[in-house]
C-alpha cells in the first residue's frame, strides 16, 4: 500500500504514483539498478552520480525571513534571506514536480542520538540514491519506533532534479536551497548533491539546539576505554578524520555533535567520508566500510569489473561514500558519550609560525573557536607564492544560524563547568613557511594527540608565546623539543617574527566582524601583532 503524503500537498498529480516509506536497502538497490541507472561496485556499494552539482551550493542557501526567527539569525553572506512569498513559490514548484512522478521515496528517521533532543525528520525524495543516503545518515528507527513515529517535526522536499526559476524574486540561479524555521520545512531545487540534505539538517540543529542550551558542533568525537571523550574540530585538510580515527578508541561520530548537560551525542546515524586517494593501508576503517549498504558518490570505476578507482578525479575531487556508523568496527552504539575531557582544535598552519601544540585558556578557546583558522598552500595561479589564510567561524561557518559568539559562549560555559581542556594542534609547517619549511610528521602529531588524551601533557611545564599568547609545552614524549617552540625551528629569526606578526594581523583583521558582540574575555585573547 502506497504511503499517503496528501497532508504535505503531494496528491492528485499522478493517480498511479507509488510512495515507498522506509523501503529496504535491497529494494533501493533493485530499483536503483533496474530503473534509475545506478551501478553496484565490486565491493558491494551502490554507485550514484549527483549530475551537474558535485558539491554543496552555499551561496544559494536561503533562510526564510519571518517574524518568529528574524531577530535570532546571523544575517549576511552565510544566512541570506528569502521572503515568505518566494519560498512558497519555490515550495509549490517542488511539490508540483514531486507529485507528478511515478514513484517517490519517504524516509522517516531521527536526527540526534539523545532521545531528549532528537528531531523527527521526514525526507521526501524522487531517487533511491537520495533515499539510501538519508537512510544511512539519519538515525534509523526500529520497527516499533516507526509504528509510533506519528507526524514529523521537520519535512524535507527534495526536488533537486528540477531547476529553480530565476523569475522568482531573490532566486538568481537555477539552484535554490531554502530553510523555513517557522514552518519547519526544507526545500531543494536544482541540486542533486546529497550533501545538501545532510548539511541542511545540520543547519536546522544549529538553530534549535542552542535555544535549549545545547552546543551544536561541527566536529568528530571518540571515546577511550576508560570513558574519556575527545572532540576534534578542524577545517578540510587539517587531519580531523585521520586523527580521530583511532583503533584504540571508540568512534562516537565523524562530523556533527551536540553537547548537553549529560555529555555529547552524535547527530547522525552514518558517516559521509571523502574517498579521494582512499586506500586500505591509509584509512582501513573507511575502506572496509565500503560494502553492501554503503553509497559511493561521483567516483570513477571500471565499467566492466565495477572496481572503483579512488585516484580518479575526472568528475570531481569531492568523491564521497556514505555508510551507517555501525560499519565502523569500533563505533560506539548508541553514539553518545560523557563530557569531553579534551577538545582539540586542528589547524594546518602553512605559515609555519604556530606551535605544534598549545593549551588554551577559556578566552583563547572562544577566540580561536570563533576564528576557525587554517591555511592553504600556495595555488597554481601566477603570482600566488605564499600560503592563503582561511577563517571559518566555529570551524563550520557555512552551517551557523546564530551569531558565532553564541556558540563560543556555550563552548566556554561547558568547558568551564565540566573541566575540559582545549588544545590548539598545528598539523602544518615547521622550520619555515610552505616552500621553505617542512610539514610536521604525522608520527609527531599522533604522539602529541596521545599525550593529550592520556593526560600526561596536562602536567607538562609550559612557556608563553609572545605574539599569540599561547602556552607551549617544553617537552612532549617522542617529539623533538626544537619544534615545540616554532621560533627555534626557524634559521631566520627575523623572518619568523615578521611572518608571525603578519599572521597575527590577519587574525585581528578577520575578528573585527565579530568584535561588536564579543566579550572582554574573548577580545583580550587576541594576538598582538
Amino acid at each position: 500500500m502506497s504511503f499517503d503524503l496528501s497532508k504535505h500537498g503531494i496528491s492528485g498529480g499522478n493517480p498511479k504514483q507509488q510512495i515507498l516509506r522506509n523501503p529496504s536497502v535491497a529494494l533501493l538497490y533493485k530499483l536503483g539498478v533496474a530503473e534509475y541507472g545506478k551501478d553496484i561496485a565490486s565491493s558491494g556499494a551502490l554507485i550514484a552520480d549527483s549530475a551537474a552539482k558535485k558539491g554543496r551550493s552555499p551561496k544559494e542557501k536561503r533562510i526564510v525571513e519571518e517574524e518568529t526567527t528574524k531577530a535570532d539569525v546571523w544575517w549576511g553572506n552565510v544566512n541570506i534571506p528569502i521572503s515568505e512569498n518566494s519560498y512558497e513559490i519555490n515550495k509549490g514548484f517542488a511539490i508540483g514536480y514531486l507529485k507528478s512522478l511515478p514513484r517517490l521515496f519517504v524516509i522517516d528517521a531521527y536526527a540526534g542520538w539523545d532521545p531528549e533532543y532528537r528531531v523527527k525528520v521526514r525526507v521526501i525524495v524522487s531517487d533511491p540514491y537520495h533515499a539510501l543516503f538519508m537512510w544511512n545518515m539519519l538515525i534509523r528507527p526500529t520497527a516499533e519506533e516507526l509504528a509510533s513515529f506519528g507526524e514529523p517535526e521537520w519535512v524535507m522536499y527534495n526536488a533537486g532534479e528540477m531547476f529553480a526559476s530565476t523569475a522568482v524574486p531573490e532566486v538568481n540561479v537555477p539552484t535554490s536551497v531554502n530553510l523555513n524555521f517557522k514552518k519547519k520545512e526544507f526545500v531543494i531545487l536544482g541540486s542533486q548533491y546529497a550533501g545538501e540534505m545532510k548539511k541542511g539538517i545540520f543547519t536546522v540543529l544549529n538553530y534549535i539546539l542552542p535555544k535549549q542550551g545545547v552546543l551544536s558542533m561541527h566536529c568528530s568525537a571518540n571515546e577511550g576505554e576508560k570513558g574519556d571523550v575527545a572532540l576534534f574540530f578542524g577545517l578540510s585538510g587539517t587531519g580531523k578524520t585521520t586523527l580521530s580515527a583511532d583503533p584504540n578508541r571508540h568512534l562516537i561520530g565523524d562530523d556533527e555533535h551536540g553537547w548537553t548537560d549529560k555529555g555529547v551525542f552524535n547527530f547522525e546515524g552514518g558517516c559521509y567520508a571523502k574517498t579521494v586517494n582512499l586506500s586500505a593501508e591509509g584509512e582501513p576503517q573507511i575502506y572496509n566500510a565500503i560494502r553492501y549498504g554503503a553509497l559511493l558518490e561521483n567516483v570513477g570505476y571500471d565499467p566492466e569489473t565495477f572496481e572503483v578507482d579512488y585516484t580518479d578525479i575526472s568528475k570531481t575531487e569531492n568523491t564521497r561514500v556514505s555508510y551507517p556508523v555501525e560499519f565502523i568496527e569500533n563505533a560506539k552504539i548508541p553514539c553518545m558519550g560523557g563530557h569531553p575531557n579534551n577538545i582539540i582544535f586542528l589547524t594546518c598552519d602553512a605559515f609555519g609560525v604556530l606551535p605544534p601544540v598549545s593549551k588554551l585558556t577559556p578566552g583563547q578557546a572562544m577566540y580561536h573557536f570563533i576564528s576557525g583558522y587554517t591555511a592553504k598552500v600556495a595555488g597554481t595561479e601566477v603570482g600566488i607564492t605564499e600560503p592563503q589564510a582561511t577563517f571559518s567561524a566555529c570551524f563550520g561557518a557555512a552551517f551557523l544560524v546564530w551569531h558565532p559568539t553564541k556558540y563560543a559562549e556555550l563552548l566556554a560555559e561547558k568547558m568551564k563547568k565540566y573541566n575540559a581542556n582545549v588544545w590548539l594542534v598545528n598539523t602544518g609547517w615547521t622550520g619555515g613557511a610552505y616552500g621553505v619549511g617542512s610539514r610536521f610528521k604525522l608520527k609527531y602529531t599522533r604522539a602529541i594527540i596521545n599525550a593529550v588524551l592520556d593526560g600526561s601533557l596536562d602536567k607538562a611545564e609550559f612557556e608563553a608565546d609572545s605574539i599569540f599568547g599561547l602556552a607551549m609545552p617544553k617537552a612532549v614524549p617522542e617529539v623533538p623539543t626544537e619544534v615545540l617552540n616554532p621560533v627555534n625551528s626557524w634559521k631566520d629569526k627575523a623572518s619568523f617574527d615578521a611572518t608571525a606578526r603578519k599572521l597575527a594581523g590577519m587574525f585581528v583583521e578577520n575578528f573585527k566582524k565579530y568584535s561588536d558582540k564579543a566579550s572582554k574575555e574573548i577580545l583580550e585573547a587576541s594576538p598582538k601583532p
